[in-house]
This record gives structure tokens, sequence and C-alpha cells, in this order.
């Protein structure tokens, strides 16, 4: 008797970096949203009372400046992790993702030296309002990507190895981190 050959396996479904995808999308679409109303707040209270900084209110660029050279080392070690548990390489995927938890932790950090030297209320003037809106966001992002580092830490380690999909929608997650912040960086801390 004949038979026909065994199908072929399914295809991986990939739904962990397809959710990614998709949430990552539609965080650009509100931090583009956000953003957009900061600039068109901005443009108002310049056009009616020629400033958009509080009085005695200066931003102060180091620290923001190395939050943003920070997203430089986090997408290399995001990359380098996804690199080694491509290759099963336990060791060097564990040291690459606790690196990006930690300089995931230290631009939280240096935003809040940023707050604590900015000392603007929170209440009061647009700019107060606007500023910690789009701050905030970005650090509530930046606890949630510490936290994703975290979790694909503790899962690819803990001998799933073969599910490398963790670590792609971790990098994933992480270049899209990189990329908003850099345009964040741009409208709140170099236009001001």
């Amino acid at each position: 008797m004949l038979a026909l050959p065994a199908a072929p396996a399914p295809a991986p479904r990939r739904q962990l970096l397809v959710g990614t995808a998709v949430a990552c999308a539609t965080l650009t679409a509100l931090l583009g949203g956000m953003l957009a109303l900061y600039l068109r707040m901005r443009d108002q209270s310049l056009s009616v009372t020629g400033r958009w900084l509080p009085d005695k209110v200066e931003v102060p660029m180091v620290p923001a400046n190395v939050m943003l050279i920070a997203m430089l080392p986090i997408g290399i070690f995001s990359q380098w992790a996804m690199y080694s548990a491509k290759r099963g390489d336990r060791v060097h995927a564990g040291i690459a993702l606790w690196l990006v938890a930690f300089l995931g932790v230290a631009v939280i950090n240096a935003q809040v030296n940023i707050y604590e030297r900015m000392n603007v209320p929170a209440t009061g003037e647009t700019f107060n309002t606007m500023f910690y809106a789009l701050t905030g966001f970005m650090v509530a992002l930046f606890v949630a990507g510490a936290l994703f580092s975290a979790v694909t830490a503790f899962r690819y380690l803990g001998r799933r190895t073969a599910d490398t999909e963790i670590v792609t929608a971790h990098a994933l997650y992480w270049y899209f981190l990189s990329f908003a912040f850099a345009v964040l960086w741009f409208v709140i801390y170099v236009t001001k």
C-alpha cells in the first residue's frame, strides 16, 4: 500500500513577537499624539505669553544627554542577547539581558535626577503638566522595559533556551524605546 508523506510541521505562531510589535505600534501612536499636543501647546503659549518654560526653571542637559547616550549600549546589548540566545549561549545572553535591565534602571535614575534639579511644581502652568505627562509616560515605558528584561532573563536562563522568541521580542521593545526616547529627547530637552 502506498502512503502520502507526513505533512510539514506547522509554522511557529510567534504570538509574543507579534504582540510586542502591535504594542510598540500602539505606543508609538500614543507618544506621537502626546508630542503633537505638547508642540501645539508650546506654540500657543509662545504666541500668547512669549515664553514656555516657567520662571527660574532650567533644563539640566547633562542627565538628559546621558539618557540618550545610554540608548546606544541598550540597543547593542539587546542585539547581543538575541545573538547569544540564537546560538544557545546562556551565559552571554544572561549577561546582556541584565545589562539592558541595569541601563534601563540607570535611565530612570537620570530622569528622577532631572525632576529633582528642575524643581518644577506638579501643577500650575501648561508646561508643568505636559512635561510631567510626557516624561512620566516615558519613565513608565522604561519601568516596563526593565521588567521585560528581568522576565526575559529569568525565562531564558530557566532552561527554556529553545524559546528565543521572547529574546527577539525583548530586543524589538528596546529598539522601539530607543527611537521613542530619541524623539522625546529632541522635542522636550533640545527645543525646549
